[in-house]
């Protein structure tokens, strides 16, 4: 299948860039479809990790404003996992680190790639990298974190993985990336050898990979 992109306008650049592109793309019953616009924000790459601890069995969560949530009928406070986006000459491993240690104050040393995702791709070119991050969550005690040039005000949330399934099924967590991550977090605790795991993991055999 094949695309014709006939122009390309920028009619918006602030914080995030709007595109309007005027294209035409082959049909699947054959054919050309007519050429038509549409409107597309330039979100760019965003990192997101998942910090959990393996012999506790608790993750942490982070709660923060967001703006797309206005309408929410809870509010625009938002549960999530670390996320930022990734600036220029940064590997997804760096975005990882630092977000960690800004919004969490946690230290990541390694990470370990779960999946690769468009959260919008019918209005938006944003891709999201979900990673996964093992680290000592044991002597963490929620906090407020948050770079204050950037108008960040993020809670910390510590919780057993069992209460952020607890949330996820009752609708307390609505951001795709979170909700993603933690559906793949059951799904790797229910494989064959994750009782092993569990079992090493208790025993202190389990080597974790950072603190907070």
């Amino acid at each position: 299948m094949k695309f014709k992109l006939i122009t390309q306008q920028t009619p918006h650049q602030g914080f995030f860039k709007l595109h309007v592109y005027t294209l035409q793309h082959q049909l699947f019953a054959g054919g050309w479809s007519a050429i038509f616009k549409r409107e597309v924000l330039a979100r760019g790459h965003a990192v997101a990790v998942l910090l959990h601890d393996p012999q506790t069995d608790h993750i942490l969560l982070i709660e923060q404003f967001r703006p797309g949530a206005l309408a929410d009928p809870n509010g625009p406070w938002m549960l999530e996992i670390i996320a930022g986006m990734v600036e220029e000459g940064e590997s997804d491993g760096d975005v990882a680190k630092r977000e960690a240690l800004e919004e969490a104050g946690c230290t990541v040393s390694t990470v370990e790639h779960v999946l690769d995702y468009y959260p919008s791709a019918g209005g938006s070119d944003e891709t999201i990298s979900i990673y996964y991050a093992n680290l000592d969550l044991s002597n963490s005690t929620p906090g407020i974190y948050g770079l204050e040039n950037e108008n960040e005000d993020i809670r910390t949330h510590i919780i057993p993985t069992a209460t952020a399934m607890e949330w996820l099924h009752a609708g307390k967590i609505k951001a795709s990336m979170t909700i993603i991550a933690l559906q793949w977090l059951a799904l790797k605790q229910r494989q064959p050898n994750a009782a092993e795991q569990s079992q090493h993991a208790h025993g202190h055999n389990y080597t974790r990979t950072g603190s907070c």
